[in-house]
């Protein structure tokens, strides 16, 4: 009687839960894990392997690594963005798991990295995409752009030059090899596809290197390391010159088209630095620019900074376009 006289008082009075005890909350749904595929197209003649997430009708996000990158590079920006789009990322030839003929044999440029690309996207049916841009990924993508201006609908810029403030005290020895294409100046660039150039890559201006993965330059390593790589790279070196000239072109690619852009920078890189992402404002006066605290790879420890800045760039400019 006692213990029923208790249990009308509580349910008049209202229960009072001790203080360990939770309230009955609904139950949370974890979001289902984007799938990501890992699939290959042959491309005049050459394996291009590629990673693809999302739904096929979503707005396409073509995401284009630097060196000594692949796709593996973007392996956990992928599923913040697939939900809602539809994400392709391809790896150069020499690069990844992409074919990597002989480079006598092959024209390793960025100007065939741009052909090879496009017909890739050609395969897959993107017709519009916006670009997230990265160290060679730049003028990959801006030659991309300049071939077919209209089916750009944004620009996720990081770390990826086209103006001449931003190839600094870094590149004079590759200028050197530009200058007189000797077999000497070639040599001296040998150092740059070692591991420890690959870690420094890495973990330079890093604040907590803690938060890199070693996978990264095991990974990249092994791939520099395999026979007749290192001239594809060196082939590589010398070719990005061709891009420098085209700078003007991407910059009035820039003005004429104003592509919504996003520039996310790590101020600390050493290869791109911070001077090469302010002069973008002068092309792009609209363009939404954060400089972040890290070095070359920003993606490895401030995901959590920037896909919501990428993916709240690509929601409001992006996504209705």
């Amino acid at each position: 009687m006692k213990h029923l006289l208790l249990a009308l008082m509580l349910t008049t009075a209202g229960t009072v839960l001790p203080p360990h005890a939770k309230a009955e909350q609904a139950p949370v749904v974890a979001q289902t894990p984007a799938t990501v595929y890992y699939r290959s197209a042959t491309v005049d003649g050459v394996k291009v392997f590629y990673r693809e997430a999302g739904p096929a009708g979503g707005p396409v996000v073509l995401l284009l690594h630097g060196f000594p990158a692949s796709s593996h590079m973007f392996r956990n920006l992928i599923p913040t963005l697939a939900d809602r789009y539809r994400v392709i990322a391809p790896d150069y030839p020499g690069f990844g798991q992409s074919d990597a003929p002989d480079h006598t044999r092959f024209a390793y440029t960025f100007g065939h990295y741009a052909d090879l690309v496009d017909g890739l996207l050609g395969q897959l049916g993107a017709k519009s995409y916006a670009m997230y841009v990265m160290d060679y990924g730049a003028p990959v993508g801006y030659r991309l752009a300049l071939k077919h201006p209209e089916r750009v609908t944004g620009l996720i810029v990081q770390n990826g030059n086209a103006y001449d403030e931003g190839l600094r005290e870094f590149w004079d020895p590759i200028k050197a090899y530009w200058a007189d294409g000797s077999a000497k100046s070639r040599d001296a660039l040998s150092g740059l596809v070692t591991l420890p150039t690959t870690i420094f890559q890495y973990t330079d201006g890093v604040r907590d290197v803690s938060r890199i993965s070693p996978d990264n330059w095991v990974h990249d390593q092994a791939l520099l390391d395999r026979p007749g790589n290192k001239d594809i790279q060196l082939d590589l070196f010398y070719d990005y010159r061709t891009n420098v000239p085209l700078y003007p072109q991407f910059q009035a690619f820039f003005r004429e088209r104003k592509p919504p852009t996003l520039i996310v920078w790590g101020k600390n890189d050493k290869i791109f630095p911070e001077e090469g992402a302010h002069p973008y404002l002068k092309d792009l006066p609209d363009a939404e620019l954060h400089i972040l605290d890290t070095g070359h790879f920003a993606l490895e420890d401030k995901l959590d900074e920037m896909a919501p800045l990428i993916r709240g760039f690509l929601d409001k400019q992006v996504a209705k376009r």
